[in-house]
């Protein structure tokens, strides 16, 4: 079965209404999210749609974008930091002129004749010009102008950028008096208090907001169950795949705790990699999903990349989620402290009471990574050799089933020999780990 419908279900295009029409494929019900986000932009909030990679953002972008350009009143203005060259983040006039092309650009889209009009006004080069022709732009049209701007964490290291922010933010107090945008949604990983992460020290850049207008954005962007089973549905009854729908989405659910992609990739690798293999190929189990799961716990994809890289880069955050993972360690949710901020915001932790690793994919993704290290810094520090104590034991049972007393008795002979002589103090993790990499061989045979 080919996975090219499955995957236009998940793709980039959202049902803004939360019904199924003919010309479109199946969709998660998605009306939830965006009744949501539609009603700051009806009330003129500014603000920003702040998720880990991979969440919806640029969907939800799009499909905002759509919704507006259909209403008489609306102008919308969609445009991409991600595209734009790092030299515009170094220099105020380069800045302002490329912003203003990319908005000219952007209204091309929906309105070539107004664009067409906008394009021939005088080269910016300054924020002072650029804040001037906002004005004029906005009183050029009796239509209400919505800013979005996606991936707006690209330009979160240079100082023009948080210029800007403070531009929008001067003409927002003034709006009574100055034209202005009636909404601006920015799409990034991080909420407005923390784009200057990296230009301050970020216990500031938390409490020093560049842009401490923005309406805080607490819309739920996983999916639910229910979502899950919408799109099933549509994709059981037109393939005609058979499936306990509800069944199936609450342990799609189990497993990603709805994280979009998560979600997506687990159906992808049933599809794709899982039902090919096999003589039934219109059937989905729940066997299936465990498969599923094995098979993208051995996955490398940019996905896990950013995961890892996240942890690698902050050392407060690594050594907290170690703690929670590896040593069992119970820490009440505090949304003060800078570590757990930093966790929420790149997608590891979740907060009800005390602190969790945000889905069971990920947990186990950050388990084996950070065992993994551990094992490697164990293994060259006491210089474990476990290869003669395999010699000549047979580890598994008549049935093929593992002999644990006898993988237990080894160990126990492997510990008293490496370490009874020793001094040094053995902690209960580095028993759990030793114990790991010595069984690990064992388990792959």
């Amino acid at each position: 079965m080919s996975y090219s419908k499955l995957q236009e279900m998940m793709r980039k295009e959202f049902n803004i209404t939360g019904t199924c029409h003919a010309d479109e494929h199946y969709m998660m019900d998605d009306s939830r999210r965006f009744a949501g986000i539609i009603d700051f932009v009806e009330r003129g909030k500014y603000f920003v749609i702040n998720r880990p990679r991979q969440y919806g953002k640029t969907t939800m972008l799009f499909a905002l974008m759509r919704e507006l350009d259909k209403r008489e009143d609306y102008l919308p203005i969609k445009m991409d930091f991600q595209g734009m060259p790092k030299q515009a983040f170094k220099s105020e006039d380069f800045f302002s002129e490329l912003f203003w092309r990319d908005i000219v650009r952007a209204i091309d889209l929906v309105d070539n004749e107004f664009a067409t009009q906008l394009s021939l006004l005088a080269p910016l080069t300054t924020f002072a010009q650029l804040s001037a022709r906002l004005t004029e732009l906005c009183k050029s049209t009796p239509k209400k102008l919505v800013l979005l701007i996606d991936e707006v964490d690209a330009g979160s290291n240079y100082d023009t950028f948080l210029n800007f922010l403070a531009l929008l933010r001067d003409r927002y107090f003034t709006r009574k008096l100055v034209t202005t945008f009636h909404s601006v949604v920015l799409a990034g990983v991080h909420d407005i208090k923390s784009l200057k992460f990296k230009l301050r020290n970020p216990e500031d850049a938390q409490y020093n907001s560049p842009w401490n207008i923005a309406t805080d954005f607490e819309v739920e962007m996983e999916f639910y169950p229910e979502e899950i089973a919408f799109m099933l549905r549509q994709y059981s009854e037109a393939e005609n795949v058979k499936m306990d729908i509800d069944t199936i989405a609450d342990k799609l659910y189990y497993y990603t705790s709805g994280y979009p992609f998560l979600v997506s990739k687990l159906c992808k690798n049933i599809a794709e990699r899982i039902l090919p293999k096999r003589k039934d190929q219109n059937q989905w189990t729940l066997d299936d999903i465990e498969e599923s799961v094995q098979l993208l716990l051995k996955e490398n994809n940019t996905n896990f990349d950013s995961l890892i890289k996240n942890l690698e880069n902050n050392e407060d955050l690594y050594r907290l989620v170690e703690a929670i993972l590896l040593e069992g360690y119970k820490m009440p949710y505090d949304p003060h402290v800078s570590s757990i901020r930093l966790g929420e915001t790149y997608g590891i932790f979740k907060g009800n009471g005390i602190i969790k690793i945000h889905n069971r994919v990920y947990e186990q993704v950050i388990y084996n990574y950070m065992t993994n290290n551990r094992l490697a810094k164990s293994i060259r520090e006491q210089q474990h050799n476990f290869r003669d104590t395999y010699l000549g034991t047979q580890f598994t049972k008549d049935d093929g089933s593992l002999d644990l007393e006898t993988v237990l008795r080894k160990f126990q002979a492997f510990m008293k020999e490496q370490y009874s002589k020793k001094d040094n103090k053995m902690l209960e993790r580095e028993w759990r780990l030793i114990f790991l990499a010595f069984l690990k061989p064992i388990l792959n045979g």
